[in-house]
């Protein structure tokens, strides 16, 4: 009979998205992994079968949970410019908290990984199809308002917000100052309606 598990497969998975966040995918070591995460090597292969693996598990968990609580304001039904607005500046305060210096993951992964890895590049397309799916839906919703001119090319825009998204969250990475993290946000948002 197997022993059982001692421990979580999501507070694993919890833990290692801290660890990548921080470190990146090609700077965080098995060693560190296994420190980090409260597991011996073998449990860690054989849970997840390789650090690849296990990073595929931890892009997964973290579209699942945080950009599902991150994107929400733009994802939601009735979402509008003031949103939008809200998305981005949720963006810039972070750079007063602790996730300064560490990002996004997903952006983080699409700067480090997504020309470089297969498994990488699918969890970044879908993040980038989700960030514009998210974004259009909420123009659609502010130019209804007249939030927005009625013969904006709201794909452009979109395309335009996934961008800015990309480039904050690099800014965030990077330990931008707030100053530098709200005129970004302000900037990316400049072109729709008035708070």
């Amino acid at each position: 009979m197997p022993n059982p598990k001692k421990y979580n497969r999501e507070d694993v998975l919890d833990r290692a998205i801290e660890v990548f966040r921080r470190l990146g995918y090609s700077a965080t070591s098995t060693t560190e992994l296994v420190d980090a995460l409260g597991m011996n090597r073998k449990s860690l292969y054989a849970e997840f079968g390789s650090k690849q693996e296990l990073f595929e598990a931890v892009l997964e968990r973290y579209s699942e949970i945080n950009l599902s609580r991150v994107l929400a304001p733009i994802e939601a039904f009735d979402a509008d410019a003031a949103s939008i607005r809200a998305a981005f500046l949720g963006y810039a305060s972070a750079s007063k908290t602790e996730f300064s210096g560490l990002g996004c993951l997903m952006a983080n992964t699409a700067v480090e990984r997504a020309a470089l890895d297969p498994g990488s590049a699918k969890f970044v397309d879908a993040y980038l199809h989700r960030l514009s799916k998210g974004f259009r839906n909420a123009l659609e919703n502010a130019q209804r308002d007249g939030d927005l001119n009625t013969d904006a090319n709201l794909d452009d825009l979109a395309a335009h917000f996934v961008n800015s998204v990309v480039g904050i969250s690099a800014l965030l990475r990077a330990k931008a100052t707030p100053e530098m993290m709200y005129a970004a946000s302000r900037g990316a948002t400049s072109m729709i309606g008035t708070e």
